[in-house]
């Protein structure tokens, strides 16, 4: 799995990693019961400091995306996947109202909308 820090962020690190494990298991690419990276391994592949990842998993333990085992490390929760699309399809909605409420008031018709999700959706595949 490849996680993309963006130093320019306003987001702090540990939540652009949390985002990336939520964005990957949504998507179906980390399965139940998977394990993740160690803390160690994964701060010294993104060349960050084993706080902020721990911190990232824990974030994630918080909201329920992964369990920790005693000596064997972090996996992915049992959740169910339904929830977590239902999660990122509300997250999508939010984002699409906020994009056609700011189109109406720069005067963009629905074909202009169109035309740019289709072209943001050929750039991000």
């Amino acid at each position: 799995m490849f996680i993309r820090i963006d130093n320019q962020s306003s987001d702090p690190i540990y939540y652009q990693i949390a985002e990336a494990f939520k964005r990957e298991i949504a998507r179906g690419g980390l399965r139940a019961d998977e394990a993740l990276p160690s803390i160690r391994s994964l701060a010294k592949d993104l060349r960050i400091s084993v706080i902020t990842t721990k911190r990232a998993y824990e974030e994630l333990e918080k909201e329920g995306y992964l369990y920790t085992v005693a000596g064997k490390g972090c996996f992915v929760s049992p959740r169910n996947e339904e929830l977590v699309r239902e999660e990122r399809l509300k997250e999508m909605e939010s984002h699409l109202a906020r994009a056609a409420e700011l189109a109406q008031m720069c005067g963009l018709g629905k074909e202009e909308c169109k035309e740019a999700l289709e072209l943001f959706w050929e750039e991000g595949q």
